[in-house]
This record gives structure tokens, sequence and C-alpha cells, in this order.
């Protein structure tokens, strides 16, 4: 296929990517006519060959995702796809993703939003294999790794929130934790976002240090801006973008007011069963999205937005709600479901760019 990148850039920063679609021939990103991309602004539609894989067959699935299992019946939420308004993506290919990389590391770092991206591609690598899946999955301190052995490639988790150190209830803004881990894969996928908004019993820290500075009553996006910048400064002096693609994943949109997409009758994401018709939601962006953007446009090496938002903000029916096994959940994603698209979309940019 004759296609080629655009990008939003400001500096080196790539922000946004956008695909131009030759129409000389019919490729993965559909056939139309010359006309710019945005894989992130479009819609859900229905299509009954979706989900990419059986969720019952998947051993690597957390029980308060597994949505199906903890007893959800109505199943309309695992046959929508996302359907860019220009153009279309295509179809995930497990198998070609495996042999692409083969060999090599995919590594996700951030919170329990970065887990269910992972336990999501993890899902849709093993179904390609299946019934011959032979795999490892081991677990050390705050890294999962998943094997595929006859590829020789390894899809990983590092449990790290706010990529800085939190010592004593003290969130230091400078300093960040677990880079070790991060030398030496093929991919990272970063997210940091959900934990800076906790409060009450959730909320793990007092206050803030910037060198010996300490900080009692910094706003919490300032603080959140700092951290990134540390590990965007990090990323620049220790990445190579030849050897090492990097993404950041996106602010993923919680449902636990109707009145976000303006159903003030409806309490939360409880019995939704219908993503938000269209490609416009009525609500506002997540106040961290600027944050990340500003960010992300100072930086002097390549990090790809995923941008996520849009396309969580219209799923108020894609959480597991109720059937979490316990307790409420509008914040998190069913897998199969909605994670499953993010990992379409990094498999897009990864494989057909």
């Amino acid at each position: 296929m004759n296609c080629m990148m655009r990008v939003y850039c400001v500096g080196q920063l790539l922000l946004s990517v956008i695909v131009l679609v030759s129409s000389s021939s019919l490729g993965p990103y559909g056939d139309e006519q010359d006309e710019p991309c945005d894989l992130f602004k479009g819609s859900w539609i229905v299509d009954d060959s979706y989900p990419l894989y059986d969720s019952s067959h998947c051993p690597f699935i957390n029980p308060g995702l597994n949505c199906l299992i903890n007893g959800r019946t109505d199943k309309l939420y695992l046959h929508y796809k996302w359907k860019p308004t220009a153009c279309d993506i295509s179809r995930f290919d497990g198998k070609e993703f495996l042999e692409r990389y083969r060999g090599k590391k995919v590594m996700f770092v951030g919170d329990s939003l970065s887990s269910n991206q992972w336990q999501s591609l993890a899902c849709m690598l093993h179904a390609a294999l299946l019934p011959n899946a032979n795999y490892t999955l081991t677990r050390r301190g705050p890294l999962t790794t998943l094997s595929f052995l006859e590829y020789e490639m390894s899809v990983m988790f590092v449990k790290n929130g706010f990529f800085v150190s939190l010592t004593n209830r003290t969130l230091k803004l400078d300093t960040l934790v677990g880079t070790g881990l991060w030398i030496g894969a093929d991919v990272l996928i970063f997210n940091s976002y959900h934990w800076w908004l906790h409060s009450g019993p959730l909320r793990t820290w007092d206050d803030y240090q910037i060198g010996n500075q300490i900080f009692k009553d910094m706003d919490v996006m300032e603080a959140y801006k700092t951290a990134l910048t540390t590990w965007a400064n990090w990323v620049d002096s220790n990445i190579d973008p030849a050897k090492t693609r990097v993404f950041f994943q996106g602010i993923s949109t919680v449902h636990y007011k109707g009145s976000d997409w303006n159903e003030p009758s409806v309490k939360d994401c409880r019995g939704q069963t219908k993503p938000i018709h269209g490609s416009d939601y009525p609500g506002i962006k997540p106040q961290g999205d600027p944050v990340v953007r500003s960010v992300l446009s100072n930086m002097k090496k390549p990090a790809f937005l995923l941008d996520i938002s849009l396309m969580t903000q219209l799923r108020k029916d894609g959480h597991p709600s109720i059937y979490a096994g316990k307790g409420l959940d509008c914040s998190h994603w069913c897998v199969a479901g909605v994670p499953d698209t993010w990992n379409q979309l990094l498999y897009t940019l990864l494989l057909k760019s």
C-alpha cells in the first residue's frame, strides 16, 4: 500500500498520528482517497466479527475484569469496533505481531489501566496461537513477564503508577523509580494519571518534594506535570529512537456521574449497555489531558500519544460495573473489550507505519 504518516508536531515530538491513505490500492487503513486520517477521531460501530478472542480461554485476565465470568449477561459491548472517521484500521493479526517482534520485548509501565491494556494484548496474542500456545508467565516484584517461547518474544507489565519515588508518604517529583527495568525494551508504553486523583483513604501521600524543598499545598496537576517532566527528561536522555519506540497511553475516562454525558438521571455506569452514539462527547476533557500534551510537546525524542480519551469517553457501557467480583468499577474495562482497540491502534502504528 502506498501510504505515509503525517503528524502534529511541536519541536521534535510526535503528538498525534494521522495517516494519509492513497487510493491507488486497498490496504489495512481502508480505501479513502488521499485524506488525512486521525486514528483517534471516530465512533463505535457494531461488528459481529468481534470480539477478537474468547475471554473464557484467556488465562491472564484479573478476576475483576473478567466480566462474563462474573455474570454479565448483556454481550453487545463485546461487538463494537472503533471506526476512525476518515479511514479504517487493520484488524489485529496476532501471529504477524509475534513474528515482527520475534526476540523483542514490549513493556507496559504504569498503573492498573496499563495492566488492563497488558492483559488485553496478552489475550490477543495468546488467542492467535491456540490451541498450541507455548508460554511462560513470571511475576517478580512489580514486574510481570509473559514470554511466548516459540517467538522468544515477551510482553511485560511494570506496576509504577507515579513514575516518581513515594517515600514516607512524600512524592519526590524529581526522582524516578524503576528505570532500570525500562532499559532494553524495544517498545515502551507508559501511563500515569489515575493515582494522582486519589483522595481520602486511597491517597497514599501527604506532600511533595523537589530537591530539598517540601510542598504541602501544591496543586495536584502542577505536581503531575512536574513528575511527567522528570519522566520526559529521562526518555530524552536515555532512549535511542532507532532502537526503542515510546508511547504514552492517553487518559482513560471514568463514568461515575451520568451528568458528565448529559444524562443527569443516570447515577453511574451501572446498566449501561451501549456507547454514546457518534463521535462527540458532551462532557469535558480530563483535566490531565492538556498536562500530558504540554509535557510531550517539549520532549526532544519522539513519544507517540495513544489518544484514547474520546474513544473511552464514548464507552460508558464498557466497564466491569457491578460485574467486577465485588463493589462497583466504572474506571477499568472489561476484558475482552475496549482495551483491545487500544492494542489494535498500537499494532497499527507499530506495524503499518
